[in-house]
């Protein structure tokens, strides 16, 4: 491994756009329809810093657990752990289903990882909904059925979603994004996505119906609960949502600042959903925009998060 020195610093990244049917005009106005901004993914581009020009892979792959930490390379080893996204929902995604790591590795060869994720409601309009999990009393019997009929709507749950709403998507569970909906996801480094319906779009290469794995790695009984934003006052930090793959915590601040530490067990990916803030340790010092992401090495330990004005940010670690 190289000096972690190189990784005593703030890394600002650069994210890359996904142009899917569904999306919408809030993440790249302009360019439309924008649906996902990976703000935190292994080919990403870091902008700032000795390690500029770098994709997130590369930097991993060199510093090891100075970058990562020590829970993260216990986990996944230099890989990058966890891959985070925007969603700009204007259409329903379609409904789909994760496999967990044994059935990733299974289905899609060894090395690969399941998909456990988490979403944040970052904006909601009103009667905006998800669909997530399976209406009580479904069997793998009901559900083969269902499936291959195309009659699966019928069997799953509509939840209504507010503003600063949060959820935690476990494998197996199947579920969709409906319109309206500005969202972070932020999941393990897996990609792996099984379609289920997709609202009877053109079946093309890029958006093909997944059914044989569907049907293989559903759970007729996984079940959500909203979890609904925590109250705030001054600076302040609240844990969002807790597994085994990542920690998600919601950080707000009015006019304090908030102290954070790495205590080199994890890195921390930042993400500004509101306002403006300086995020600043011992010789570095970065300016953060709404939607920017920066990811704190491990080795970099103590640092603060300085507000301008009021902001709120969300905290991804392992």
């Amino acid at each position: 491994m190289s000096d972690s020195a190189a990784v005593c610093q703030a890394l600002l990244l650069t994210p890359e756009y996904r142009d899917y049917v569904w999306g919408g005009s809030r993440l790249r106005p302009g360019h439309v329809p924008t649906a996902e901004a990976w703000v935190i993914y292994e080919g990403d581009r870091i902008a700032s810093g000795t390690l500029a020009g770098q994709t997130l892979a590369e930097a991993a792959a060199a510093y090891g657990a100075a970058l990562l930490g020590r829970r993260a390379v216990q986990r996944t080893g230099t890989r990058f752990p966890l891959l985070i996204k925007l969603l700009d929902c204007a259409q329903w995604l379609s409904l789909q289903v994760h496999p967990n790591d044994e059935q990733a590795a299974r289905l899609e060869g060894p090395g690969q990882f399941g998909k456990t994720e988490a979403w944040y409601f970052i904006e909601a309009e009103p009667g905006a909904e998800i669909l997530c999990g399976l209406r009580p009393g479904m069997t793998k019997a009901n559900l083969e059925e269902a499936i291959r009929r195309g009659t699966i709507l019928d069997w799953t749950q509509r939840l209504t979603i507010h503003a600063g709403d949060a959820i935690l998507l476990k494998p197996g569970m199947i579920h969709a994004l409906g319109p309206g909906l500005l969202v972070y996801e932020v999941q393990q480094t897996s990609d792996i996505t099984y379609r289920v319906f997709d609202w009877n779009r053109p079946a093309t290469q890029g958006r093909k119906l997944h059914l044989e794995q569907a049907l293989a790695v559903t759970d007729v009984n996984a079940a959500a609960q909203i979890i609904p934003q925590p109250p705030f006052a001054g600076g302040d930090q609240r844990e969002l949502v807790a597994c085994p793959y990542f920690t998600l915590q919601l950080l707000a601040g009015q006019t304090n600042s908030i102290s954070l530490d790495t205590g080199g067990e994890s890195f921390h990916a930042l993400t500004l959903i509101e306002g403006g803030a300086q995020v600043e340790g011992p010789g570095w010092r970065l300016e953060l925009n709404r939607f920017e992401t920066v990811v704190i090495p491990a080795a970099c330990g103590s640092y603060q998060v300085q507000t301008h004005g009021s902001f709120r940010a969300l905290k991804a670690s392992v």
